[in-house]
C-alpha cells in the first residue's frame, strides 16, 4: 500500500478502486473525497476501464464514515461546503457510464453507506456491519443517506436507520434492499470479481444506456421514463455490439463486444 488516501489497480478492463486509510477505518477525509472524484473521473474516460469495484483497505472498514476529527472544528458554512464535497463524489459515482460494484468488507457506517449506496451494486461480506449513526453525534446524514436510503429501501426503513442511528447486519441490509449479495467474507473478492469479470465482457454501450435509463426513469413520471427508454433501446440498433450479440446469439457463439 502506498500513502495516497486511494489506491487504483487496473486488470482485464476492471479498475479496483481502495479507499486507503486502514489505520483510520478508511474515514473520508476532504483530500480522500478529492482523490475519489479524481479517480473516478479519470475512470470514466478511460476507454480501458469497463467496470470498477470499490473496497476499502484492511479487514476492518469498507469505510467507517466520514472523518469526525476533520468535521469537529467545522464552521456551518464549511460543513454545508464537506456536504457539498462528498455529495460531489456521490454523483460522481452514481452517474458513471460504467458500472460500479461496492465490495462492502467491513464496517460501512455514515459516509461509508453513503459511499456504497452511490454504487450500482453492492455486494457484502456477512461480517459487514451498515448504517447512518449520524443522529449519535448531533447529526444527520449529509452526503446524500437520506436520499439514497429513501428511494432504495423506502420510507419506514430510512427513518429507522436514521433516526435511531443503530447498525445493522448485511442479511438485515440484503432483506431492506441495501445491498444485493451477501457472501462468506472468505468468499467476498472472489465473488464480487465473478460479478465484475462478468459486467466486463458486456457491451459497454449497452450497460451505460441501462444505467442512463434507470438514473433518469428513477427520477421521472413513469410516461418519460418509458420514452427515454425507447430512446436508448433504438440507439443501440446504431452500434456494432447491436449486430455482434445478435449475430452471435443466431450462429450460437460468445459475443465479443468493443464498445463501438
Amino acid at each position: 500500500m502506498t500513502d495516497s488516501p486511494v489506491t487504483t489497480r487496473h486488470q482485464d478492463g476492471i479498475l479496483r478502486i481502495t479507499v486507503n486509510r486502514p489505520d483510520k477505518l478508511n474515514a473520508l477525509n476532504g483530500a480522500t473525497l478529492d482523490a475519489l472524484f479524481a479517480a473516478f473521473n479519470d475512470a470514466a474516460e478511460d476507454p480501458g476501464t469497463r467496470v470498477l469495484v470499490l473496497t476499502g483497505a484492511g479487514p476492518k472498514a469498507f469505510v467507517a464514515g466520514a472523518d469526525i476529527a476533520e468535521m469537529s472544528g467545522l464552521r456551518p458554512t464549511e460543513g454545508r461546503d464537506f456536504s457539498l464535497r462528498g455529495q460531489r463524489v456521490m454523483r460522481r459515482i452514481e452517474t458513471m457510464p460504467k458500472p460500479v460494484i461496492a465490495m462492502v468488507n467491513g464496517f460501512a457506517l455514515g459516509g461509508g453507506l453513503e459511499l456504497a449506496m452511490a454504487c450500482h451494486l453492492r455486494i457484502a461480506a456477512d461480517t459487514a456491519k451498515l448504517g447512518q449513526p449520524e443522529i449519535n453525534l448531533g447529526l444527520i446524514p449529509g452526503f446524500g443517506g437520506t436520499q439514497r436510503l429513501l428511494r432504495l429501501t423506502g420510507r419506514a426503513a430510512t427513518l429507522e436507520l436514521c433516526l435511531l442511528g443503530a447498525s445493522i447486519d448485511a442479511a438485515r441490509a440484503l432483506q431492506l434492499g441495501i445491498v444485493n449479495r451477501v457472501v462468506a467474507a472468505a468468499d467476498l473478492e472472489a465473488e464480487t470479481l465473478k460479478v465484475a469479470e462478468q459486467l466486463a465482457q458486456a457491451a459497454p454501450l449497452a450497460l451505460r444506456g441501462t444505467l442512463d435509463a434507470v438514473n433518469v426513469g428513477g427520477e421521472c413520471a413513469i410516461e418519460e421514463g418509458l420514452q427515454y427508454e425507447t430512446a436508448q433501446f433504438g440507439l443501440m440498433f446504431s452500434t456494432d455490439d447491436m449486430r455482434e450479440g445478435t449475430r452471435a446469439f443466431l450462429e450460437r457463439r460468445k459475443p465479443v463486444f468493443t464498445g463501438t
